[in-house]
């Protein structure tokens, strides 16, 4: 199993690289829509859709979103005078809303899903509400800046990585040393809270280290501290919402595409948190 995970990310983690630096933006887009219809294929299982064909619409309709997105935004016209375009802030706000209620639904997990998990139809739009965001999210940081810095949205991805990477590492370490006061054990029961400030802890090394690479005033360190810190604790949301959905189906992975890392879910269901929520707030206070 760690042989197969150590190759997965020796494959992956060139293309990924590769992707974000060199793709031109359009190409980038498509990309990133490619890879959210592969997340919306399994989160198709998650809501409920079992056969290839419903599951092959459903990734089609998000991966026909992201499109449609970018034919009414063209990238040129994704930033303006440094304002993002209105429908890329509306959908990162619903986004913003989106994860509330989320926090709400696993604080309460079991209770009131009784509301949802029955609903194929609204599971689906979770999935939506989930994956798409994710996109406009990712696309508005990489173009952010483009004409002046073509590499400066490349680092605000990067730096969005490498905190949610860096909390991940932490996490599994503190959790695995001095893990006791479970995090949500009926949504999630290895995840404690002691993981989740160890995970915030390690990604401050990477968080500082930025306010000096951004050279960020003093009088906005501790937004863009708190902006970071938020990132990451949202990032563990990601990760138990998956696990929730999950948990309703009865499954341990939300699909087989990565070996020894499971589906492509799996790996990102942090960041489909953590992108729309940073870029929302970089949106509203540091851009």
């Amino acid at each position: 199993m760690l042989k197969q995970r150590i190759i997965t990310a020796l494959i992956l983690a060139p293309l990924v690289l590769g992707a974000i630096l060199f793709l031109p933006l359009i190409g980038f887009e498509i990309s990133i829509a490619l890879v959210v219809a592969l997340g919306a294929w399994e989160w198709a299982q998650l809501a409920g859709i079992q056969n290839r064909f419903g599951k092959a619409i459903y990734s089609g309709l998000l991966f026909a979103a992201c499109v449609y997105c970018s034919y009414l935004v063209p990238v040129k016209e994704i930033w303006y005078q440094g304002q993002l375009a209105d429908l890329y802030r509306i959908i990162l706000s619903a986004a913003g809303m989106w994860w509330v209620l989320s926090l709400l639904m696993i604080i309460a997990y079991p209770s009131y899903s009784i509301i949802w998990r029955n609903s194929m139809l609204i599971r689906g739009v979770f999935g939506l509400l989930t994956l798409v965001p994710t996109w406009v999210a990712i696309v508005s940081l990489r173009t952010y800046l483009y004409d002046i810095d073509p590499l400066f949205g490349a680092s605000l991805i990067f730096y969005v990585l490498g905190i949610v990477w860096a909390a991940d590492i932490g996490a599994f370490f503190i959790g695995i040393k001095f893990g006791k006061h479970k995090l949500r054990p009926n949504v999630s029961p290895g995840k404690t809270m002691e993981g989740l400030m160890g995970g915030v802890f390690a990604s401050l090394a990477i968080i500082g280290f930025a306010a000096l690479h951004y050279q960020v005033d003093l009088g906005r360190m501790w937004t863009h501290i708190l902006i970071g810190a938020l990132t990451v604790g949202v990032s563990a949301l990601g990760d138990l919402n998956e696990s929730m959905f999950k948990r309703c189906v009865g499954v341990k992975d939300s699909g087989n595409l990565l070996p020894g890392h499971g589906g492509i879910l799996d790996r990102i269901d942090s960041l489909t948190a953590a992108f729309p929520v940073f870029a929302l707030c970089y949106v509203l206070w540091m851009a």
